[in-house]
């Protein structure tokens, strides 16, 4: 895998991940459209317990269309955390709304409740919470904000598909929420994503959205009349091979789930040695389902030097995330400052995510831990 003898992450397949996209490939039709979208989509319902599911092609997407159906746009505030992938910001902007950049909070790395209420305006529309590495935010502190100001909470649950907070499942407090399935995700099929609602009116209008806006009683490929088109729309759609094998991924999100908390375990006792490292820390309100694992190091410095020796070693590593308001992009755009938001700036120095996947061999273990113990011998040897 590029040369890397431990990639960032690896995914779990089996047989069935081949036997049910082959199901697809051989039926000769229905490639899109097909039985397996809504089946997944019924799967995606019973394991968050909603009411609604739509299944798209990203996770950008399916946030794209989530403001989209909530109406959302020109002169609207939608607070944000910069701590969170590009696309949580560039949403906002794709449906020329403004997004306002609040801080997080150390412990779960989520949007910081005691700082969201000092950017709410007028023009305050909604608050877009990222749940970090497979662990939710503050989303209950969050969602009484949201409630005393009249707010809508569209939830940034990308990473976080099987994780519960205080026993309800990740995405299911907020109004709406997305999951992505990109290749590093628990649940992946290289590329795709999904809303989760209540809302009867919001999932028809993602439908309508995910379709080039067209009413589709019938299977567009088996109906020979001229289709109803009632509003705008993308072609957003997931493919019936992508649906088979989200299928067959859901399945064994258990087991996969299990597999990462057993190799994060293995790694924090190992590594939670080293006073320069803190390990990820959960309680039983927060599953954890380390969707990533990162640490974090004493300061930049050390970070960086483990980073680049690590690296020298072919084990993969990767700093998540630097800060969206310190891009080129956002600056010049909104003059965003280094400064501005303290604690993500902190966090984004210090912070260190690690390989770790279900089907982490203990080779593979045992090198990264026995390397990042090489690491600081040599590091106290030269201080």
């Amino acid at each position: 895998m590029n040369g890397w003898k431990i990639p960032l992450y690896k995914i779990f397949t089996d047989d069935e991940d081949v036997a049910l996209v082959n199901k697809v490939i051989k039926r000769g039709s229905n490639w899109a459209i097909g039985p397996e979208i809504e089946e997944f989509e019924n799967a995606i319902k019973k394991i968050t317990g909603s009411n609604y599911c739509v299944a798209v092609n990203s996770g950008t997407s399916a946030l794209h269309a989530t403001l989209l159906a909530y109406g959302l746009g020109e002169g609207d505030e939608i607070i944000i955390p910069s701590f969170s992938f590009i696309s949580t910001a560039n949403s906002v902007l794709f449906v020329n709304a403004t997004p306002v950049f609040v801080d997080i909070e150390e412990k779960h790395f989520g949007l910081d409740s005691e700082k969201i209420p000092q950017k709410i305006n007028i023009k305050t529309k909604a608050i877009i919470p990222m749940d970090y590495a497979g662990q939710s935010c503050e989303i209950f502190e969050i969602k009484k904000i949201v409630h005393d100001n009249n707010l809508l909470l569209i939830e940034d649950a990308a990473e976080g598909l099987g994780a519960s907070v205080k026993g309800k499942k990740v995405g299911t407090v907020s109004d709406s929420a997305i999951f992505s399935f990109t290749g590093n995700k628990v649940l992946t099929t290289g590329e795709g994503g999904a809303i989760i609602t209540n809302s009867h009116e919001i999932y028809e209008k993602l439908k309508l959205i995910r379709s080039h806006g067209r009413l589709d009683e019938i299977n567009y490929f088996e109906n020979p009349s001229f289709p109803n088109y009632v509003g705008i729309g993308y072609n957003w759609r997931m493919s019936s091979i992508t649906a088979a094998l989200g299928i067959a991924q859901l399945n064994k999100i258990d087991k996969i789930i299990r597999l990462r908390q057993n190799n994060a375990n293995f790694l924090s006792s190992r590594l939670s040695k080293h006073p320069e490292i803190t390990v990820p820390t959960y309680d039983g309100n927060y599953e954890h389902i380390f969707q990533m694992y990162t640490i974090k190091l004493q300061d930049k410095i050390i970070r960086d030097s483990l980073q680049k020796f690590l690296l020298n070693k072919q084990i993969f590593c990767k700093v998540y995330f630097n800060p969206i308001h310190l891009t080129d992009f956002y600056r010049n755009k909104f003059g965003t400052i280094p400064g501005s938001l303290p604690m993500t700036e902190r966090l984004s120095d210090v912070v260190l995510t690690l390989p770790l996947y279900p089907n982490m061999t203990s080779e593979e273990r045992e090198l990264l831990v026995t390397s990042i113990d090489e690491f600081f011998e040599f590091y106290k040897k030269c201080k």
